[in-house]
């Protein structure tokens, strides 16, 4: 047996592994600011987005920074309190006990008038799905919608990010005559529920589509009582 030879072999193949590690890690430094800042404007193009208004990575800041009115986050209360709304992770905050966590909201001037943004996110079939859904200053109607997932299947799940998906939700309502937060349904073919509070599930997207639904009612629920505040 060689073994000047195989001790020769195993160093630089570990010297090997050590450049390459230190090189990677290198260049996902290098690249780290421009992947936040890609994922910022990533995330304003979609709260513009949700408020009807059109953006590219181009304009997306400029739009954001004169259409946006105010950004804060709230607790379960509906109490506005310290912390900032556009970084809070909300898979983070999802984690922690009812009474620390915290719920962003962005106010957005809109030439139909103030509306707010409410962040939410849940689960689909192969991952997590999320999104930005608007409300009137009534904090009932839906003014608008956008959503997105991580790996839903395409031409079934990943629906729900479709542009024709987002625009049922508009002029939907999240609470009844009774003043009861009932959400929106996103209905299989055939379920019955109010107009009001309904919306066509994905066809061959059922769990995707209940994983929506069960989003939006676990979120609006957190919301609501910063909700009826502002009614």
């Amino acid at each position: 047996m060689n073994r000047n030879g195989n001790t020769y072999t195993f160093l630089y193949a570990a010297i090997m592994v050590i450049l390459v590690a230190a090189v990677l890690a290198s260049v996902s430094m290098a690249l780290k600011p421009r992947q936040t800042r890609n994922f910022e404007i990533e995330k304003k193009k979609n709260i513009l987005a949700s408020v009807n208004i059109e953006s590219d990575a181009t304009n997306a800041e400029k739009i954001y920074a004169e259409k946006i009115l105010n950004e804060y986050v709230v607790n379960v209360n509906g109490e506005q309190v310290d912390g900032d709304a556009f970084n809070t992770d909300l898979k983070k905050e999802r984690a922690k006990d009812a009474n620390e966590m915290v719920l962003p909201i962005f106010e957005f001037q809109t030439e139909e008038g103030l509306k707010y943004v409410l962040p939410l996110r849940g689960a689909g079939l192969w991952g997590p799905v999320w999104g930005f859904v608007s409300l009137n200053d009534d904090m009932n109607t839906i003014y608008g919608a956008n959503f997105d997932h991580e790996g839903e299947t395409p031409g079934l799940g990943a629906e729900i990010s479709t542009v024709a998906f987002e625009e049922a939700f508009v002029g939907k309502k999240l609470f009844d005559n009774t003043g009861k937060l009932v959400s929106i349904l996103v209905a299989k073919v055939g379920q019955v529920a109010p107009e009001e509070h309904k919306v066509d599930g994905i066809s061959g997207g059922t769990i995707t589509s209940k994983g929506l639904e069960k989003m939006l009612l676990d979120d609006f629920t957190s919301y609501q009582e910063f909700l009826n505040k502002k009614k």
